[in-house]
């Protein structure tokens, strides 16, 4: 047994050096009576996709884009919008009902937890999500021949930092939330905009000029070019190193907001 000395003064008889690897344990025991269905769901849904959207309106866009034909333009796209759904869902109405319903938060800090464990075992379980789903789509989109370089394999990484840069500040948003009706109105103004105007479907700087500087804004669009430039094995339009600056910028600030909030629900 290895004790731990939380802030409190207390020491807490069997708790991992690290105690976030427990909340994550904590939530990958949850996750083993649903896995099978989220399995397949991950491997579904991007066959699905890839076949409605890459070969059905891709039908209809036989010049492609960019010199590059639809289906491989629009996966990356695609994999980017994936990771950046799955992160917004897993860190909303979950994170939102262990506050307001579950209560599983103020079971956890009476451990003793501390609010930076309890934060990043959920987070690191939301990232391992965003991952998890982000590989299956490469291997279906690996499976229709979507893939055109071998920097397709730092999809997986990018994918994380997208995750963490989206899911941070979702984290902060659903503890700091009177009611899960904000949730509903943070997926219709923020999380169908991002994914419809980030360039996943067709390029930014088709829309009007004076529009393009709010999709250059948005974390997806980075994301999206960063995954686009991998599998296709070309340059991003922005540079790698201002698209990953500007992703460790959103996750930094998340982080912090995050805590901010927790801390005020759970500290007492």
């Amino acid at each position: 047994m290895v004790r731990v000395t939380t802030a409190t003064g207390r020491a807490g008889a069997g708790l991992p050096r690290v105690p976030a690897v427990a909340v994550f344990a904590h939530y990958l025991v949850n996750y083993r009576r649903t896995w099978r269905a989220g399995v397949f769901s991950s491997f579904l849904l991007p066959v699905l996709t890839v076949v409605g959207f890459g070969f059905g309106v891709g039908a209809y866009v036989d010049q492609g884009v960019d010199g590059v034909p639809y289906l491989p333009w629009l996966v990356p796209g695609l994999i980017a919008s994936t990771a950046f759904q799955v992160a917004v869902a897993e860190s909303t109405w979950p994170v939102h009902s262990n506050f307001k319903w579950v209560r599983t938060y103020h079971a956890q800090v009476a451990a003793p937890l501390r609010t930076g464990d309890i934060v990043a075992g959920h987070l690191g379980f939301v990232l391992f999500r965003v991952v998890t789903s982000a590989l299956a789509f490469l291997l279906v989109a690996a499976v229709f021949g979507a893939l055109r370089s071998p920097w397709a394999v730092a999809v997986a990484p990018l994918a994380l930092l997208l995750g963490l840069a989206v899911a941070a500040p979702a984290f902060a948003f659903s503890a700091w939330v009177p009611s899960d009706s904000y949730l509903a109105l943070l997926f219709r103004f923020a999380v169908i905009p991002m994914t419809l105007f980030s360039g996943v479907f067709f390029p930014v700087e088709s829309m009007p000029a004076g529009l393009r500087p709010v999709a250059w804004a948005m974390p997806l669009w980075h994301g999206v070019d960063l995954c686009r430039a991998a599998t296709l094995g070309v340059a991003p339009r922005w540079s790698v190193a201002g698209h990953l600056l500007y992703l460790a910028a959103w996750a930094g600030a998340g982080w912090w907001l995050a805590l901010r909030a927790f801390r005020r629900q759970l500290v007492v």
